[in-house]
Order: structure tokens, then sequence, then C-alpha cells
């Protein structure tokens, strides 16, 4: 099964600090690119993998020190508490749709086939791209392209899809653009589709709740010291990473104690995000949006 090469792989696993005998957490396997990797630096240590699409589980590499666990990563802490392994020493996440997920035609995450609309990542989930927009109301579907999209013309498409859907069923990636084509910016076509597909996929995989909840448990599963590296592809997630790592809260409000000193779970390692070079944009598409944030429990 061929996956692409990981993203800032170098940086990563310079991130996690690795110690040979520690715990890890992979909560987005996928390839197995960063955690064969991170197996490399480990002797005695461990390694937990988390990934629910069942791809990504045929890929497992066979090491002792790997377990892979095929679950949502909002799951984190009960199954380390299961395996008996916290605290950990080390998290990473690297967010989003893999290249994999983007290049298998039928999964629907894609604006460059025509296929049914899919885009689930866990493919034993009810919810659909093509029932999200076949039966949420107008108003929802305005919501979920404002604010998961962040379009500016939301409304007007919410409107589109709630009147074409009354004639003919929206199914494919073709229903879909032939239903919002009066919507889309001319000479902008392949951006705005990619907000359009980026927002129905946030809202079919609950993705902004689910990193919530895991930036929320990192807190409670890294011992101190413990390092978490996480990589985004969109404002949406690097605000809520950037956030809990300057504050432990997705707002950002840093709370202070008596005498005014900051009471943060964190110490940002990354004052700004690393982004990869050209040479590495060039070498993988995927990486063009790429934003690492390093960050170490104190």
């Amino acid at each position: 099964m061929q996956y692409h090469e990981p993203v800032l792989l170098k940086e990563c696993i310079e991130g996690l600090n690795i110690k040979p005998d520690g715990i890890y957490v992979d909560v987005t396997y996928g390839g197995g690119g960063h955690s064969k990797e991170i197996l490399k630096h480990l002797t005695t240590g461990k390694l937990y993998a988390f990934d629910q699409d069942e791809d990504a589980v045929k890929n497992k590499v066979t090491d002792e020190r790997l377990v892979l666990i095929k679950q949502n990563f909002k799951y984190l802490k009960n199954f380390l508490k299961m395996y008996n392994a916290l605290p950990i020493d080390g998290l990473l996440a690297d967010l989003g749709v893999s290249s994999h997920q983007f290049d298998e035609a039928e999964r629907g995450f894609s604006t460059r086939f025509d296929a049914n609309l899919d885009m689930r990542m866990d493919r034993s989930a009810k919810l659909t791209a093509a029932e999200v927009l076949n039966t949420y109301s107008e108003d929802d579907l305005k919501r979920v392209f404002k604010l998961y999209g962040e379009l500016d013309n939301a409304g007007k498409l919410a409107y589109f899809i709630f009147n074409s859907r009354k004639e003919k069923a929206i199914n494919t990636v073709s229903d879909l653009k032939q239903a919002i084509e009066r919507c889309v910016k001319r000479g902008r076509e392949n951006q705005y589709y990619a907000q359009v597909f980026q927002a129905l996929r946030i809202e079919v995989n609950k993705e902004l709740e689910v990193l919530e909840e895991l930036l929320m448990q990192s807190v409670d599963v890294l011992k101190p010291g413990g390092r978490l590296v996480i990589m985004s592809y969109h404002s949406l997630e690097d605000r809520l990473v950037k956030n809990v790592m300057r504050s432990g809260k997705t707002e950002g409000e840093i709370d202070k104690d008596f005498y005014g000193n900051p009471l943060t779970p964190f110490r940002v390692i990354t004052r700004k995000p690393i982004v990869p070079d050209e040479e590495e944009v060039e070498r993988n598409s995927r990486a063009r949006s790429a934003k690492l944030r390093i960050a170490e429990k104190l």
C-alpha cells in the first residue's frame, strides 16, 4: 500500500527528544513513517500507535515494541491506562488526511476524482459527507461552511445546496460541483473546492472536537519533561494547538497565580511553528501547509 513520505520527519523526531527506554505515542500511524523512525531510536522503550483507518492497520510493522490500536485517538487516555502505559515520555500527532486517503478515489476526500462523497476516516462510522449535504438544514450547512471552511459566502453556498438537493440528491463529487458552480469564484476554483471539502471532512470526522480532546488529555498523560509534538495543516487546527501549548486551554487565555505568574502545564519549545523548506515542499506537495509545534510538559 503506497503512502507518501512523512512530513518534517527529522524535526518531529528531534522534537520528541527520544529516550531509548521511554514510552511514546504516535496517534496518527498512517503509513507508519513517523513510527518506524521512533522505533529506530528505542532500545527497551515502547511505542503505542493509534489509527482508526483499516488501511493503516494493514501497514503495521512487525516489532514487539510496537502496539497498534485501531481506535480514534480521542480514546488515548483510556487505552494507555488499559495497557498500563502511563505516564508517557512523548506524543506525536500528524493531523489531517494522509496522502493515501486523498489518492484513493473511492474515499471521496479529493476533488480530483468523481467519486461518492464519503470522507469517513473510520469506515465503520455512520455519517458521510453525502449525508451531511442531503440531510442538514440550510442553517447547519451554513454553520459548517463558515466555521470549518472559513468561506465568506457560506450562506449562499448553503442556499444552493439546500435547493439543488430538492431536485436531485447530492451523492458524488460532480453532483456537488454542479450544485455549487454559481458560488465558485472564477480563477480560484481549486482553492474554493478545497475549502468546501475541508469543511465537510471536519464535520464528518468531528476533527476539531477530537483534537480538543487529544490536547486536553495530553496534559494528563505526559510525564514532566515529556514532549508534545503536533503537526497541523490548516489554521483552525493550528490555533487550537497553539492555544493549548501556551495556556493549557483551547481558548488560549492564561491563568495566573496570586503573584501574577502564569499557570500553564507546558513550556513552549517553538515560539513560531516549524515549516518545511522549499525542497521538501517540492518533493512532497502535502508538506506545503504543514506547521509543526512542540511543547514540553512542566
